[in-house]
């Protein structure tokens, strides 16, 4: 096909598209809008054909009379509807009629996000208005800015003088921590809490596992009733830490994380298959679809600065211990990290590793003893919930250990 035609037939095709979608919203009499099917293809004619002139000043003269029309219409209707909508959706398919010429596909599937924003307005609005909490906007603004504003700004080097802390890498390991967490908090929005704790305590081990597992099991302790849907919201808690650990270490040195790869997957389809089963005991008793809260944040700026805090402190400590003590004194240092957080204690570890630090197999044995550790103090928040729910829990988190070690054991 000719270039011109496709360019051509990208704008009209998305000029038709988006104005369809304006006609329904138009009106009818004399206060309705004044943009319509007609009006949103022939603006997209005109950019595509402006553009294909090659003249600058017709493409100019062009814009500058869609934005006079555009005004004009926006000065003639805003008593009516105060809103920018159509106005700006019209110049946006001016724009998109003129990128049609260069990047045809591009301008397509623009075209098609500009249709369903426009289609989506009642859902959209009520999310914004309804669903969205003062804090949940401002958890998304604080996540944004970490990523857009303050990592770009980061240097991308060591900065102290153990040549342990590069800020970048330790911003961009706590921006994705935030994200995890705020995915899991979007997932349980999304699907609601009526499947009970099992669900809860899975998309809750994506912020805390063993803050779950403590949290579970005070629920058992309160109510014995719900037993199975704690013991189950529990054990499925520590399935996220090994995706997280992975997702974490897949940032930090991807070299680490293959010798880790399957004994982790082993770790993690032992957790999957052990909460499973009380999941199933969980969905036969009678309170097992009880509601459960939904917190009203996102996450925690708190948490996220802890992380990048313990990140820092351990990543020193395993440095000097290793200059002070050899192999042995970073394996020391790191499993000390991990009774307070098995993310930041990995990444620490795999980002010296990844800085040639710390040899990759010291590495993996290192984060392999801190899920250990961190499994041992699992173990001892699961003592919240009493000795019934702690004889139910502790045999899964064993399993996964044994099941990470065993693996690690026969791979070399």
């Amino acid at each position: 096909m000719d270039p011109a035609i496709l360019s051509i037939a990208v704008a009209l095709g998305v000029g038709l598209l988006v104005g369809v979608e304006r006609e329904r919203r138009k009106g009818e009499g004399p206060d309705r809008s004044a943009a319509g099917v007609r009006t949103f293809a022939i603006t997209a004619l005109i950019g595509v054909l402006a553009m294909l002139t090659g003249s600058l000043v017709v493409l100019a003269a062009a814009g500058a009379g869609i934005v006079a029309l555009t005004t004009v219409s926006y000065l003639h209707s805003r008593e009516n509807d105060p809103g920018l909508t159509t106005e700006v959706a019209l110049l946006a398919t001016f724009i998109v009629g003129a990128l049609a010429v260069s990047r045809p596909m591009l301008a397509a599937g623009t075209g098609v996000a500009i249709a369903l924003l426009l289609a989506s307005r009642s859902a959209l609005h009520g999310f914004a208005r309804r669903e969205l909490s003062e804090r949940e906007v401002r958890d998304g603004i604080m996540l944004a800015a970490a990523a857009l504003i303050v990592l770009p700004v980061l240097p991308d080097h060591p900065i102290d003088p153990w040549g342990a802390i590069n800020p970048q890498l330790v911003w961009r390991l706590t921006i994705l921590v935030m994200a995890i967490i705020a995915a899991g908090y979007v997932l349980q929005r999304l699907v609601g809490a009526r499947w009970g704790l099992p669900l809860a305590g899975l998309l809750g081990g994506f912020a805390s596992s063993t803050a779950t597992i403590a949290s579970m099991g005070q629920r058992a302790r309160n109510d014995a009733a719900v037993l199975p849907s704690a013991v189950a919201g529990a054990a499925l808690s520590s399935v996220p830490t090994v995706v997280q650990l992975a997702i974490v270490l897949s940032v930090a040195d991807m070299s680490t994380l293959r010798l880790l790869m399957v004994p982790l997957l082993a770790m993690g389809i032992v957790g999957a298959v052990y909460g499973g089963l009380f999941t199933l005991r969980a969905v036969a008793a009678t309170d097992s679809d009880r509601a459960t809260k939904i917190s009203g944040r996102a996450f925690s700026a708190g948490t996220a600065l802890l992380f990048a805090g313990l990140f820092c402190f351990i990543a020193v400590l395993v440095v000097l211990m290793q200059r002070a003590f050899g192999d042995a004194g970073a394996l020391v240092g790191a499993v000390t990290g991990g009774f307070l957080d098995a993310h930041s204690s990995s990444a620490s570890v795999a980002g010296l590793a990844a800085q040639k630090l710390l040899p990759h197999a010291v590495a993996a044995n290192a984060i392999g003893l801190i899920l250990t550790a961190n499994t041992l103090a699992k173990l001892i928040f699961a003592r919240v919930g009493g000795r019934g729910f702690f004889w139910r829990v502790a045999p899964g988190l064993v399993l996964m250990m044994a099941a990470f070690w065993v693996a690690r054991a026969l791979l070399p």
